[in-house]
């Protein structure tokens, strides 16, 4: 008597976890693109908070992130979102676009 698996044992094993990886993929990306739009609305009140600090040490409002940058209050990969969104300051407020 031989030990070992049959051919078609492994062939619906092979299906079975490429089924579960087919309905699992999708769910990780969902989730992934749900973390970065979360970090994303993180590092925009980083930006806000490296506003106020840029008023309170200048006395007038940035009208750019780059001023933030050069105050050294944010650093360079903080301009811009994981999700590829750039940051941007509009009447002293900062946005993702």
């Amino acid at each position: 008597m031989r030990k070992g698996f049959t051919m078609l044992e492994m062939i619906v094993v092979v299906l079975i976890v490429a089924l579960l990886m087919l309905i699992t993929i999708p769910n990780i990306q969902k989730v992934i693109g749900i973390v970065q739009d979360r970090g994303c609305e993180s590092q925009v009140k980083i930006v806000d908070a490296a506003i106020v600090q840029y008023m309170v040490d200048s006395g007038e409002t940035p009208s750019s992130v780059s001023q933030l940058i050069d105050a050294n209050l944010l650093s360079d990969k903080q301009a811009k979102c994981q999700n590829n969104k750039v940051i941007s300051i509009v009447d002293g407020q900062a946005y993702a676009e």
